[in-house]
């Protein structure tokens, strides 16, 4: 198993042929882990030459860690498919969203919905967690969502329930730049708070992605669509965590509208940048 470091790129099929026949210069990759459940797939065979050069994170979908069904919380069928996956990927790191998107074991959404933040939740999401880490018997990281309405019961703040989820069962987190630059924005909250509130040693991976902007009964909403290149307000925020949690490995996320590989490296390549930057205005300090 290989150690994440550096900047990485979401790998997609349309650049599959890219990274077998060119190698481009990429740190790592990661792959949607629900894409390759049977290592028989026409994908699998070639992410198996892919994963020969590149160091793979597996970033699943579906584990539903929010959900709140009494009989079956997590898929166990699912879950056992995606330990099967795991094995054969030997990813560097796991990771799910802090959502839900199943119910009774029976019923599935194609969405991450949102759960309220309150004790009862909390107590879910934690059982769950523990379970699905007992099972694949490694650390999951577990990802912070973007949201567009807030529960009126919430109690806990958003960045308390993750920092209590690290703390009770010792997962992970892959922060969500982008998504904390939505969220905000549509709560009216402040990111700065929200990344200096993170217990730095339970950062384990960033992602950046590119927004939308849509006008919603006359408000403007910001929609986590992973289609655009990174908003230099994201950047910004993205030198701050840098600041605040180091050089994490972090990925350039972009799921829809898909680009040439070369608008991703460029994008990996101011991620880098950035990281250098901080680093070395620490290292001089």
């Amino acid at each position: 198993m290989q150690k994440l470091e550096g900047v990485g790129i979401g790998l997609r099929h349309q650049h599959f042929r890219d990274f077998i026949e060119n190698k481009p210069d990429v740190d790592w990759l990661e792959v949607h882990t629900e894409n390759f459940l049977s290592q028989d797939s026409a994908s699998s065979k070639y992410l198996a030459k892919i994963r020969q050069h590149y160091p793979i994170s597996a970033h699943c979908v579906g584990l539903s860690l929010g959900s709140a069904s009494v009989t079956c919380p997590v898929r166990e069928n699912h879950l056992q498919k995606i330990k099967k996956a795991l094995e054969w990927l030997q990813p560097a790191m796991v990771s799910d969203h802090l959502s839900w998107s199943a119910s009774d074991g029976v019923h599935y959404l194609p969405d991450l919905l949102p759960i309220p933040y309150t004790e009862e939740a909390f107590d879910i999401v934690t059982k769950n967690i523990i379970h699905v880490q007992d099972t694949l018997q490694r650390q999951v990281l577990v990802e912070n969502p973007s949201s567009y309405l807030r529960f009126v019961d919430s109690t806990i703040l958003e960045w308390d329930f993750l920092t209590r989820l690290t703390e009770t069962t010792d997962c992970g987190l892959l922060l969500d730049v982008n998504n904390i630059f939505v969220s905000a924005h549509n709560h009216g909250f402040d990111a700065q708070k929200y990344i200096e509130s993170l217990p730095i040693e339970a950062v384990k991976e960033i992602h950046l992605a590119g927004y939308s902007i849509d006008i919603i009964e006359g408000k403007e909403v910001y929609i986590d669509t992973h289609g655009q290149k990174v908003y230099d307000d994201v950047w910004h925020l993205f030198e701050q965590v840098i600041e605040r949690f180091g050089a994490v490995p972090t990925l350039i996320e972009w799921d829809t509208d898909v680009p040439d590989l070369l608008v991703l490296l460029e994008e990996k390549n101011k991620a880098q940048a950035i990281i250098t930057k901080v680093i070395n205005r620490q290292v001089a300090l």
